[in-house]
């Protein structure tokens, strides 16, 4: 089976939900404590064995090319301040063979039309999506189980999580055959149902496996909900013609897209950060005596 050696980063979004703050920065930028929201994805993805990074993105995204390149006076100021630590940390936000690459999205016309602009670049292989706003922490990187499982059936493979029926109207929505442990054969996907339509709670989020195949019915795939071209549409027509999985990993999914979701993936991750940690864990224990917590 062919590895999956390239993924796709749609990046173009306005961040709506997070103005003021994204006015004037990407979404992909926000920070978790220390690390911004694209520098976990880009990290997961070369967990997994991912050489080629490709970025969908769009006006205004420019801060995110900047992370990733070189930066000569930060690393000469921090070389001459004799701050190895930072310095290595800065160098190594990407490994040696790992690339990026840019590419616009001259429209926004949805996440199906993201993941086709990245096509010249993806060429004839199986490729990997990665939506940077969910965070997944998991012991074993998300995408890595999900290629693993790939590598065992050769078919595309969608992170799917167990919703609660009400918030069927925010996901794609899975419906599967009986499944054998955390994997199960998809037989169709809606994108968005209502609670009373959803033909189960298994939503999609933010993970892809694709076939090259998908490409195909990106290019047919009239537009969907939202007057926009559906990632999940064009999954429902590709898994009429070859196999197509949904997975439910082992891990935590943040929605980093929504306000309590970025917060409540904050604290986690500053509970277990080696600097913050015991002083940010003291903090919160005088707030909730004091009851100021819950105000």
């Amino acid at each position: 089976m062919k590895s999956i050696r390239k993924a796709v980063f749609p990046v173009a979004g306005m961040g709506t939900r997070f103005l003021p703050a994204t006015k004037a920065s990407p979404k992909e930028m926000l920070p978790i404590v220390d690390k911004p929201l694209i520098q976990y994805a880009v990290e997961e993805a070369v967990a997994a064995g991912v050489t080629d990074l490709i970025f969908v993105t769009g006006r205004g995204k420019r801060a995110i090319e900047d992370h990733f390149d070189k930066a000569y006076e930060l690393e000469a100021e921090l070389q001459a301040a004799g701050k190895v630590k930072l310095l290595k940390e800065v160098r190594g936000l990407l490994p040696a063979g790992v690339n990026c690459v840019y590419v616009r999205q001259g429209e926004a016309l949805g996440l199906g039309h993201a993941v086709l602009c990245a096509r010249h670049l993806v060429g004839d292989e199986p490729f990997a999506v990665i939506l940077a706003d969910d965070l997944i922490d998991a012991p074993v990187p998300a995408l890595k189980q999900m290629a693993d499982q790939h590598a065992r059936n050769g078919a595309s493979v969608v992170a799917v999580q167990d919703v609660d029926r009400s918030e069927t109207g925010a996901y794609g929505i899975a419906s599967v055959k009986p499944a054998k442990g955390r994997l199960a054969r998809m037989t169709g996907i809606v994108e968005k149902p209502k609670p009373q339509e959803a033909p189960s709670t298994l939503g999609v989020v933010g993970r892809y496996v694709l076939s090259p195949r998908i490409f195909h019915h990106l290019e047919n795939t009239p537009r969907g909900a939202g007057r926009e071209i559906q990632l999940t549409d064009a999954i429902a027509r590709l898994l009429e013609e070859e196999p197509v999985f949904a997975y439910q990993f082992e891990g935590r999914r943040y929605d980093c897209g929504s306000k309590l979701g970025y917060l409540e993936a904050t604290v986690d991750y500053a509970l277990r950060h080696e600097e913050v940690a015991e002083g940010f864990r003291d903090y919160l224990g005088r707030r909730l005596r004091a009851g100021e917590g819950a105000r």
